[in-house]
């Protein structure tokens, strides 16, 4: 069994369905990841990916995620002979089955998308499961959707119905500049716009750096812990380092791994 203290920080070249076997329990306070989506991408020729293999690596994250710790797991389906592989679907299923309470689903909606399947719509979008295991012991909802009646008060009194039946008048309220968002996150996507590191698109399928400083903002505390299972260009290490979180990265092609260890120095 490793010593978590001792990988902190840093990017390991090993395959996740075997290194997460080392891990101590309940260990790990937030993963923000994104799997292989079915076939496609060879990542190198060293696509190493099956549902036998998500549900080893699945286990793992169930076991090393500390209780009430959470899950980004950002995925996308494959359309094979015109018909969607809802393998997302299923993995979301695999995970409540696991103990993982499926917290939230969040579409995230890309500002570009490449050509669509003949006779399709184009596909702008993507799941983010936010899975909690039990009730998530951080929560920092972002407040940063303009309100279109910013300084006006509400219309009506704001009530609360109270244990008895009778309401409470909580009378008026002025609404706020901002109010929570909704679960549609819309990033611009795509080469100069997911980073201005060049560098990083050597790696076929990078996160925009914004999405995952929302999520760490959303899901974590300073000085905990954030890991990416599946390490990539190491955009997940980037941002955690930024916002003074630790971190761990797993990346099974060792080229991948020196993009995200220069991206994260630098």
């Amino acid at each position: 069994m490793i010593e978590i203290e001792k990988i902190k920080n840093s990017v390991i070249h090993a395959k996740s369905e075997e290194y997460l076997k080392e891990f101590p329990s309940d260990s790990i306070d937030l993963v923000i990841t994104s799997p292989p989506y079915d076939d496609l991408r060879d990542y190198e020729g060293n696509l190493s990916w099956n549902f036998d293999i998500f549900k080893e690596i699945s286990s793992e994250l169930y076991r090393i995620v500390k209780k009430g710790g959470v899950v980004v797991w950002v995925v996308g389906d494959k359309t094979i002979k015109g018909n969607k592989s809802l393998t997302s679907f299923r993995q979301a299923l695999h995970f409540q089955e696991l103990g993982f309470n499926m917290y939230d689903i969040i579409i995230y909606e890309k500002c570009g998308s490449g050509p669509p399947h003949s006779n399709r719509y184009f596909n702008a979008f993507e799941y983010m499961f936010i899975l909690s295991k039990g009730k998530p012991k951080t929560i920092h909802l972002l407040k940063d959707k303009p309100n279109k009646w910013a300084g006006y008060t509400t219309y009506g009194k704001v009530t609360r119905r109270e244990k008895d039946g009778s309401l409470t008048d909580k009378g008026k309220k002025i609404i706020g500049e901002f109010g929570i968002r909704t679960n549609i996150w819309k990033y611009s996507n795509g080469k100069g716009f997911s980073t201005k590191d060049k560098i990083a698109y050597k790696h076929p399928a990078i996160f925009p750096e914004k999405l995952v400083q929302d999520h760490i903002n959303s899901w974590s505390n300073p000085g905990e812990i954030v890991l990416d299972p599946f390490g990539g260009s190491g955009t997940t290490g980037k941002i955690a380092k930024q916002l003074n979180r630790n971190w761990i990265l797993i990346e099974s092609v060792k080229e991948y791994c020196d993009i995200a260890r220069k991206r994260i120095e630098g």
